[in-house]
């Protein structure tokens, strides 16, 4: 009980410490420098700087020099859903999607006949798929890009067929046409997308198209090493990417 007690009422320090941050920077629009912080609410500099740059990364604050000030993530706050734009709603569920599995977790939208990297929240093991924000690869051998195309009527997926060299990046790269319009008729009906190491040696990844209004308009995506690509993962995963697509469609 005593261990639990503890446990607990370290959590709760920790939220009332990260609290008192923001409302200390909140209180100086001009901005405050951490010493200032770490004297005036009574906070060890190493926690401080945790606490800091994890505000910061989330955008509840922003570094200007030495100073912070308040950022644009607590204005999101305020927002109703109808204003936020689709990478602000993505942003919460692709983080609590890559802790609830550990692994990669990745927003796209489309960018010509390629997805970009819109979100990202890489998996916090030794072994992972990394990819950067802004990020381009091609559709037809990454799982999210994949579930698009699986989306596209077929007057579009044959000009995007007709357009671009379907090239092998490893020896599983799906280069027929045929094959790959195969593929996308069992995507488009379970509407998960998969790729076993088509686009990068080791890695497989599931992905789901965001459909609004009858638009494709991204698609949600997990990677992760073949070496954990078990079937209770590959479940668990596509459950996931299926409520996570559903809640970004409304």
């Amino acid at each position: 009980m005593t261990g639990s007690t503890s446990t607990t009422t370290t959590a709760v320090k920790s939220a009332t410490r990260t609290l008192d941050v923001i409302e200390y920077v909140v209180a100086h629009p001009s901005g405050v420098v951490a010493q200032d912080i770490a004297g005036s609410l009574d906070i060890p500099v190493s926690s401080l700087s945790y606490l800091l740059a994890t505000l910061t990364e989330r955008e509840y604050l922003l570094r200007d020099g030495r100073r912070y000030l308040a950022g644009p993530g607590l204005e999101r706050l305020r927002l109703p859903q109808t204003e936020l734009t689709l990478a602000d709603r993505a942003r919460p569920l692709v983080r609590a999607l890559r802790t609830k599995l550990n692994e990669t977790a990745t927003f796209f939208v489309r960018d010509g006949w390629q997805i970009k990297a819109v979100v990202n929240e890489i998996a916090e093991q030794p072994l992972r798929y990394s990819i950067e924000l802004g990020a381009t690869a091609p559709l037809y051998c990454i799982a999210a890009g994949k579930a698009m195309l699986a989306e596209m009527d077929r007057a579009m997926l044959d000009r995007y067929l007709a357009e671009v060299e379907l090239q092998p990046f490893t020896p599983r790269t799906i280069t027929e046409p045929a094959k790959l319009v195969a593929e996308l008729a069992t995507i488009r009906a379970s509407k998960v997308g998969l790729t076993r190491e088509e686009y990068t040696p080791g890695i497989c990844g599931l992905g789901v198209a965001v459909v609004t209004d009858s638009k494709v308009v991204g698609s949600i995506g997990v990677a992760m090493p073949s070496a954990r690509f078990e079937p209770k993962v590959e479940a668990r995963a596509r459950s996931l990417l299926l409520d996570v697509a559903a809640n970004l469609s409304r």
